[in-house]
């Protein structure tokens, strides 16, 4: 049996109840992406219920080009995050189990974002000077500080709205195993300051082309409970992890991980691992929505990857065994149409499919960490300390 957990990056389906608290009044990622290009068409996302979706709740706009259908293959809900925060790892720590509350550690937006004290410690411990020092777009923030960066070999470090620190170097100015290093000891000066984040943003080029490569890598915070992978891993059950998860989850409980910078690759490492034998939980991050289309604010970009990963669970799911169940949602939202170019606060939608059943409305659940419940209860492990199952687990012959 295999349960494979796909986290659509960023594909949020409408503002969270507290949106509001997070300036993102109106924000609705699948719906506005949907208006921008004239309408979706992802016929598997419909024929497992997407479109149903927004039929549970009025506060959910419908999604052009993706109505409900009668009778939707997977059972279909929404998700409501608790803890505080719209960032990665917040959102993939409730999915996990956890609760945050409070948030992480939100830098300023100003110049300069980073205490002194921090970025004169980096510069001790590194050897390399900081420039940068505030929000940005990262890709803007390499055009603006490249060059410089090209002369001195200093660190570009900047923020966002998420509790991150990032690190910027050319790849030919820094090897990526200085910046990892780098990037080791940024995490370590960070913990007191409870940041959720330090990642590593190698790039290549030259000034006016720069290009951002895909051996990113995230340092997080260690999380101060069990996740669901590790209470999985107790219980003997392999955790694999694709894309970018193993570095979100800080390794724990991981007992493979096939590392992919891209939605591409993510999608051949599930297949990959979807084959192997025996029982395993596999657990992936499709990253292309939000790296690539939220943040740089690309709806039609956005859309294409949509219709992209809807072609590509056309043919994955005839390769699900009868005993497997396959989970689709998000971690939080990235509106491309919205101000900005930070994610933004909501609901995400929550699709739960096994081979030969129809499936059945989940409601709007509060806490994204129904998902750990249930995969909990799918692998006979004791109840978690938070969450609903929204599902029942197969009976056991």
């Amino acid at each position: 049996m295999k349960v494979v957990l796909i986290v659509l990056d960023s594909v949020g389906i409408g503002e969270a109840p507290d949106a509001a608290a997070y300036g993102d009044t109106g924000c609705a990622t699948l719906q506005h992406v949907a208006e921008a290009v004239g309408g979706l068409e992802l016929p598997i996302f419909r024929r497992l219920g997407l479109g149903n979706i927004p039929t549970l709740h009025p506060g959910i706009p419908p999604i052009p080009g993706v109505p409900p259908t009668r009778q939707p293959l997977a059972s279909f809900g929404a998700m409501q995050e608790v803890s505080e925060g719209k960032d990665t790892i917040t959102g993939h720590w409730e999915i996990c189990g956890l609760e945050t509350i409070p948030g992480f550690h939100q830098f300023p937006k100003a110049f300069p974002a980073f205490p002194k004290a921090l970025t004169d410690a980096l510069e001790r411990e590194t050897g390399r000077p900081v420039i940068g020092n505030k929000a940005a777009s990262g890709t803007a923030i390499i055009e603006e500080c490249g060059a410089e960066h090209l002369r001195s070999g200093a660190w570009i470090a900047y923020t966002s709205a998420d509790s991150v620190m990032q690190i910027a170097a050319h790849m030919d100015v820094v090897p990526l195993d200085e910046l990892y290093r780098g990037c080791e000891a940024a995490r370590r000066l960070c913990d007191p300051l409870k940041v959720g984040r330090v990642i590593a943003r190698p790039f290549a080029g030259r000034p006016g082309a720069f290009e951002r490569t895909q051996e990113r890598r995230d340092f997080a915070f260690a999380p101060a409970e069990p996740l669901i992978t590790e209470r999985l891993a107790e219980a003997g059950i392999p955790v694999r992890a694709v894309g970018k998860i193993e570095d979100i989850v800080a390794h724990r409980g991981i007992a493979e991980s096939l590392h992919s910078g891209s939605t591409a690759e993510s999608q051949k490492a599930v297949e990959q691992l979807l084959h192997r034998e025996g029982d395993a939980f596999i657990f992936a991050n499709f990253i292309d929505f939000d790296m690539l289309y939220g943040h740089r604010r690309d709806p039609a970009g956005y859309a294409a990857a949509l219709r992209q990963t809807d072609a590509w669970l056309a043919s994955f799911l005839p390769r699900l065994g009868d005993d497997d169940l396959l989970i689709l949602t998000a971690d939080h939202g990235n509106d491309p149409t919205f101000a900005g170019s930070d994610h933004t606060r909501e609901q995400v939608p929550l699709l739960a499919f096994r081979p030969n059943r129809h499936g059945k409305s989940l409601g709007i659940r509060r806490g994204f960490y129904d998902i750990a419940q249930s995969v909990a209860a799918e692998f006979g492990l004791p109840p978690l300390p938070r969450g609903a199952a929204f599902i029942e687990p197969r009976k056991k012959p």
